[in-house]
């Protein structure tokens, strides 16, 4: 399994996932820059996602929705603040309405994606700042871990394709 760690501080505010792959970090920075990709791996298993819009930019965003078992779909957004390609991504991620606006009722976060050469491919950090410890205790409450860990973990299987 890719993810190898996972913890959260409330007092950082800070929820981290590490990851390991058997890739280059440029093999695994292009599972998040092509949206075809990143649709395969983003969100749990049984929650499969759609791309709507992907500019992978400082001052881009990413448009997305998610759809659950039952036809429901959650939507989501990520406001690119920088990028360091293959090595580094960051962005506001937030929840969104149908229109792809933000939902101030729900947390966002900080995200820093950072990919690490190793002895064996790739070294995946991804860190989340919440605005509140109110909002890292929500997303918790939510299965954030859980949904998290069975999304990252598809990614070997998309490695293995290529």
């Amino acid at each position: 399994m890719p993810v190898t760690d996972t913890f959260h501080d409330e007092e950082t505010l800070t929820l981290t996932i590490v990851a390991e792959f058997a890739a280059e970090p440029e093999r695994v920075w292009e599972v998040y820059a092509d949206p075809r990709q990143l649709e395969q791996i983003w969100g749990p298993p049984t929650y499969p996602a759609t791309v709507i819009d992907h500019s992978l930019e400082p001052g881009g965003r990413v448009t997305y929705y998610m759809t659950s078992p039952e036809g429901e779909k959650f939507c989501g957004l990520w406001e690119l603040i920088a990028v360091d390609r293959p090595r580094r991504l960051e962005f506001r991620d937030y929840f969104a309405d149908e229109d792809f606006a933000v939902v101030e009722s729900m947390p966002g976060s900080r995200c820093i994606y950072t990919f690490e050469a190793t002895e064996n491919g790739t070294r995946a950090t991804c860190e989340s700042v919440f605005d509140s410890s109110e909002g890292l205790r929500t997303v918790l409450e939510m299965g954030v871990i859980e949904g998290s860990t069975g999304a990252i973990n598809q990614i070997d299987d998309l490695l293995s394709q290529n």
